[in-house]
């Protein structure tokens, strides 16, 4: 009876993630490549606007990338973010050789900024075109990235849209932890509601890719209107739901490419540093926590526990189904985003991890701890 009891409970937490990931996954579609769209957002100019701070590993590739590109109208405005290695040598050099690349150099960091708001707000101060596209210093475009973009936010008809590039990972930690942001996106929110609707609550997006139109940008504040923000790729989207304007995503994993992180503390302090304006703050980590554990470790808990209860037969078999279908979002996840198999294969330990990384990001902020990002609180 207490069996039944606690199967009945776990199979939403386990079945509805999965049939939400399911009905996203076919949602959540690539920029498009439609010949008369692309035709048609060739027409429009665009501005690349990259904030670099200490970049000087990243910058060049990333304007390489740019350069390639196939569209006709654009400019790269870069801006030096007062940065302590060859950053500001690197961009100068390429803004030499192109008419296109512009360095920007950073006023002094106002109280109360945060470094890429700053930076991402003078950048579209200089910017002179209609469209914006706020990139991170570190993601790789295709050379068709800046039509398809554009293409993408004229099918979408959002003043925001969101690309989430392909993310390239080395280390262990990378391969298990990364792809944690497709499955928390696809799993927990509805991308149907999400465009039906402007509430806030329904923000999400990539910090890496943003399209943004001018108008409404400026028009709700920008990055301006989340200056203390550490975390764009909520924030940016709630400030233009705030303002009533529609946001979206699309799966950007064949147009951009990006490494974030290349050691396993800068995994950790990069989750931990975007954690609490999050799942992280006190009214969703206990449901997330619920939602986490319940629907990915408590089916393994109470497996092993029927295994050595010896239970039925019968009992076993549902619950290893049950268990295997916690793994299906992650493995469909690595084949339809080129993530790494052998880190879906640990996606349990993923789960530990990231909720105990919410809860101790939280702790931290209770405490008034903040985790410094290339030198900044």
């Amino acid at each position: 009876m207490l069996f039944a009891l606690v199967f009945v409970l776990l199979l939403p937490l386990v079945v509805l993630p999965v049939a939400l990931f399911l009905k996203n996954l076919k949602e959540f579609s690539p920029a498009t490549s439609d010949p008369a769209r692309i035709r048609e957002a060739e027409r429009e100019a665009i501005s690349v606007c990259i904030p670099a701070r200490n970049e000087e590993r990243s910058i060049a590739n990333s304007l390489e990338s740019i350069l390639q590109s196939t569209h006709p109208t654009y400019e790269v405005l870069v801006l030096d973010d007062h940065s302590e290695d060859r950053t500001r040598e690197i961009v100068e050099s390429y803004s030499k050789q192109s008419e296109r690349v512009r360095l920007v150099t950073s006023n002094p960091l106002p109280p109360g900024w945060n470094g890429k708001q700053h930076a991402c707000w003078q950048l579209a101060q200089q910017a002179k075109h209609p469209t914006l596209l706020f990139l991170d210093a570190d993601v790789r475009l295709a050379p068709d990235a800046l039509t398809r973009c554009i293409a993408e936010q004229q099918l979408r008809g959002a003043p925001l849209i969101s690309g989430f590039p392909l993310q390239e990972t080395g280390t262990l930690a990378e391969k298990t932890l990364i792809p944690m942001m497709h499955y928390v996106l696809l799993c927990y929110l509805p991308l149907d509601r999400m465009r039906s609707t402007t509430k806030p609550e329904f923000a999400a997006g990539c910090g890496q890719l943003f399209v943004a139109q001018r108008e409404p940008y400026f028009t709700c504040g920008g990055h301006q209107a989340i200056q203390q923000s550490r975390h764009d790729g909520i924030q940016l989207p709630r400030a233009f739901r705030r303002h009533g304007f529609r946001t979206d995503l699309f799966d950007g994993t064949d147009i951009a490419r990006c490494r974030m992180y290349e050691t396993t503390l800068q995994v950790m302090r990069g989750l931990l540093k975007n954690a609490t304006e999050g799942i992280a703050n006190p009214k969703l980590i206990v449901p997330f926590t619920i939602l986490l554990v319940g629907g990915n470790l408590l089916p393994i808990g109470l497996l092993v526990s029927a295994r050595y209860g010896k239970s039925s037969i019968f009992v076993l078999v549902l619950l290893g189904a049950l268990v295997l279908m916690t793994w299906i979002p992650r493995v469909l996840a690595a084949i339809r985003f080129r993530q790494s198999i052998g880190g879906a294969l640990l996606h349990p330990i993923a789960i530990a991890i990231f909720i105990s990384l919410q809860w101790i990001a939280l702790i931290q902020r209770q405490l008034g701890a903040q985790v410094t990002w290339r030198g900044r609180i």
